[in-house]
């Protein structure tokens, strides 16, 4: 995959979706909003386990909305892990029409339905509410291997380990595992993947001494990083993190590679105009808000919201990214 390419998609993302977010906060969205508002408590359903980057970035929004009273109802946050987030995705699919059920991804919500055809997913049937953020990912190791401190250090480490060299991440064939298979191709290597449900019980792994190395978002490690105990080696970003000015990117090391992790809220098939309009113009609200942009720097996120077919048009796109890097790996 391209950096220039890459890097391409994302510009021209970005201008769409500074044209696409001027549009959602117009009165003829707002008109819309005060014709509906949902009449029960709205399940806000997360394809992955507690205490990774979706279930926190979830749950700060479920705050948001309750401290500032934007909404009527509740918002309850539930984990559907299960499958990589087949278990989310059958879920909504069931949920055709439903104007009281939400989801918040992440990237496999392309993966999984292209692993799982047998599922009967079309991510295009679902309805694009609103992308609140593109994730970033590291690669860690703890901050005992004193012997690790650059990318050179980490290769000549898990080459001499082989396969008895842990990589922890979530699920297979997921974000993690499509990184970990870069890493693998691209220096050699032949890190064992173990997957867990989550990345905060990835983090966990890696804190906890029982995996050698994870490529967490710096959302689920931080709290580790803080503390001394993880330490990043490198990002793949496009440029360093503000958070890590230390590390670098891939991309200033040689490796022709960049990866985000959407986060993105979706409503279920057939929700009406009316809810949809709803849900844009709250989360519209919740993006703006104080806390959600300190969440996005805090926590290295990027990106520029998406609504609409502009939004649509951005899943298309990633789910043929992600169909060839699953090709490239034999996962499908």
């Amino acid at each position: 995959m391209s950096i220039t390419r890459r890097t391409h998609r994302l510009a021209l993302g970005a201008i769409t979706a500074a044209a696409t977010f001027t549009l959602a906060t117009t009165g003829s969205l707002e008109q819309a909003h005060a014709a509906w508002q949902p009449k029960k408590p709205v399940e806000f359903i997360v394809m992955a386990g507690k205490g990774g980057g979706a279930d926190k970035a979830v749950r700060l929004m479920q705050s948001i909305i309750a401290k500032h009273k934007m909404a009527p109802v509740p918002f309850t946050p539930i984990n559907k892990p299960g499958g990589t987030g087949a278990e989310a995705l059958v879920y909504l699919k069931g949920k055709k029409g439903d104007n009281h059920t939400i989801m918040f991804t992440l990237n496999s919500f392309y993966t999984t339905p292209l692993r799982q055809p047998g599922l009967g997913i079309d991510i295009t049937e679902f309805t694009p509410i609103m992308r609140m953020a593109e994730d970033t990912f590291c690669l860690w190791v703890h901050t005992d291997r004193k012997d690790i401190n650059t990318v050179d250090d980490f290769v000549k480490a898990a080459k001499a380990k082989g396969n008895n060299w842990i990589m922890a991440g979530t699920g297979k064939a997921s974000e993690d595992n499509l990184l970990t298979d870069f890493l693998n191709s691209a220096y050699g290597l032949n890190m064992k993947y173990v997957p867990y449900k989550g990345g905060g019980k990835v983090a966990k792994q890696l804190a906890g001494k029982n995996a050698d190395s994870t490529v967490n978002n710096p959302s689920e490690q931080l709290g580790f990083y803080e503390a001394g105990k993880t330490k990043p080696i490198a990002c793949f970003t496009p440029e360093r993190l503000e958070l890590f000015p230390n590390a670098p990117t891939f991309r200033e090391l040689g490796q022709d590679f960049v990866y985000f992790m959407q986060r993105t809220v979706v409503g279920a098939p057939g929700m009406s105009k009316e809810a949809t309009a709803y849900y844009v113009d709250l989360f519209t609200k919740v993006f703006n808000s104080e806390e959600w942009q300190n969440y996005r720097k805090k926590k290295a996120l990027r990106g520029e919201p998406l609504t609409g077919d502009a939004l649509m048009a951005y899943w298309k796109r990633e789910r043929e990214i992600h169909r060839k890097m699953l090709k490239k790996m034999g996962a499908i």
